[in-house]
């Protein structure tokens, strides 16, 4: 016996809504299946259905971690904890925040790629003060391309769907594999550039 369409539609809004704030979630699996159940003859859940759960999910999720990247800043500021204070270098934050605003098109339009990437771009947007506006628009064309993308690779692919996840497996990997050489080379940068304006200033 299949699930309402109501149910359904719930169970995916919160697996999109559930990927933002919880990245190591399936969310993007669950995506490419929906747009399998959307291409039946008689879908549980249509077309439009799909997308409004995925429209409605990922604004709730984008909306929650950019209040959220709005109160982050100040906890770690007005912490008593040392450990916590110590992660707020403004001199480095800032230097993060601008290039960030100034880049922030392609960086919220291109971060919808990869998952670990789209948790922390709301946060950073509400840590910034962002126009949501302005976010909520960036990200929706995110969403548009990649959700989009996966919805219509379920749609097309009928039966054969899950193949799309095993894509998704490998191009996730090689991603993770991207970041974290990205975020090595960064810090090897960083050390040794502080550690040469330390030696110039001696």
């Amino acid at each position: 016996m299949s699930l309402p369409s109501p149910a359904l539609w719930g169970f995916f809004a919160f697996s999109n809504f559930l990927e933002n704030v919880f990245p190591p979630w399936p969310g993007d699996s669950f995506v490419v299946f929906s747009g399998f159940l959307s291409a039946q003859d008689h879908p549980p859940l249509p077309l439009w259905g799909v997308i409004t759960a995925t429209l409605a999910g990922n604004w709730a999720g984008a909306f929650v971690m950019f209040q959220f990247g709005g109160r982050v800043l100040q906890f770690l500021k007005e912490s008593n904890l040392s450990v916590l204070r110590n992660l707020y270098e403004k001199e480095s934050l800032d230097q993060t925040f601008v290039w960030f605003e100034k880049n922030s098109i392609a960086i919220i339009i291109l971060s919808r790629f990869s998952a670990g990437i789209r948790f922390f771009v709301s946060i950073v947007a509400g840590i910034i003060k962002m126009n949501f506006v302005r976010f909520l628009f960036l990200y929706t064309i995110a969403i548009f391309l990649w959700c989009g993308a996966l919805i219509g690779g379920g749609y097309k692919l009928g039966q054969n769907w899950n193949q799309i996840i095993v894509i998704l497996s490998i191009y996730n990997k090689l991603i993770t594999i991207l970041l974290v050489a990205i975020l090595v080379g960064f810090g090897i940068y960083h050390y040794y550039h502080k550690k040469k304006n330390k030696v110039d200033t001696e």
